[in-house]
């Protein structure tokens, strides 16, 4: 364990110094790659996924989307047929002024499954890059696009049972219901004691080693938080 350990460590150091010439020869370097990142997941947080799910089982067809007031919704429609356009009567009402006020429609044929139909829109429709003229039939994973807004669309013909769950498991569950939350959590606790013990032995070796001796004068040019952000942000992508 102690072997493991250390070749771990080693190879952290070698991708750590790689990393460091490349700070000392831009110092900012650094910088430039955490404002990416920071602005890549402010980007991730804000687009929204949007999508329309097609689900067949045996006592209803209906749709499952987000298109609806920013909110999942399920749509039941006795003649099985969503109406999408800025209409307020529309079934999938959606206020976009390149959207017509009957754009198009998804429709579900028994035993056929479910088809996507443009009404003449002014912006049109697209189903996988591809102009909607007539009658498509949709498949899962197609991507719809209606004037400027564009979604995904899946279908679900199939449902399974799944086993039940194992006795250990289940008496976990129940335990967490009742009054036995204080054992769990301790347990946890214990869990995240032998991590951190883990952690501290890794470290205790490293600093036994003869490679602290070799890179600890590079820290001297490192606050705190940019060793910790370098360490984590360039160590933990190379477990796999």
């Amino acid at each position: 364990m102690a072997n493991f350990a250390q070749t771990e460590i080693e190879r952290r150091l070698t991708l750590y110094q790689v990393f460091l010439k490349l700070y000392e020869h831009d110092s900012s370097l650094l910088d430039e790659i955490l404002q990416l990142e920071n602005l890549s997941q402010l980007l991730l947080r804000k687009m929204k996924l949007c999508y329309v799910h097609g689900v067949v089982d045996t006592a209803a067809v209906y749709l499952m989307t987000n298109l609806c007031d920013n909110q999942t919704q399920s749509l039941r429609q006795p003649q099985q047929i969503w109406t999408i356009g800025r209409n307020h009567n529309s079934g999938i009402c959606i206020a976009n002024n390149y959207m017509s006020r009957r754009h198009a429609a998804i429709q579900y044929i028994d035993d056929q499954g479910f088809y996507f139909i443009d009404f003449n829109s002014t912006n049109g429709s697209f189903v996988n890059g591809d102009r909607a003229f007539g009658p498509i039939k949709l498949k899962d994973g197609d991507r719809i696009r209606l004037g400027n807004m564009t979604f995904d669309f899946f279908v679900n013909y199939k449902s399974r049972v799944l086993p039940t769950v194992a006795m250990e498991l289940l008496m976990q569950l129940v335990h967490h219901k009742n009054n036995n939350q204080v054992e769990i959590l301790a347990s946890s606790h214990d869990k995240q004691k032998s991590i951190a013990g883990k952690a501290d032995d890794n470290l205790e070796i490293f600093r036994d080693s003869r490679l602290f001796e070799k890179f600890e004068h590079h820290y001297d040019n490192f606050s705190s938080e940019q060793k910790s952000e370098i360490l984590d942000r360039f160590f933990s992508r190379q477990i796999p």
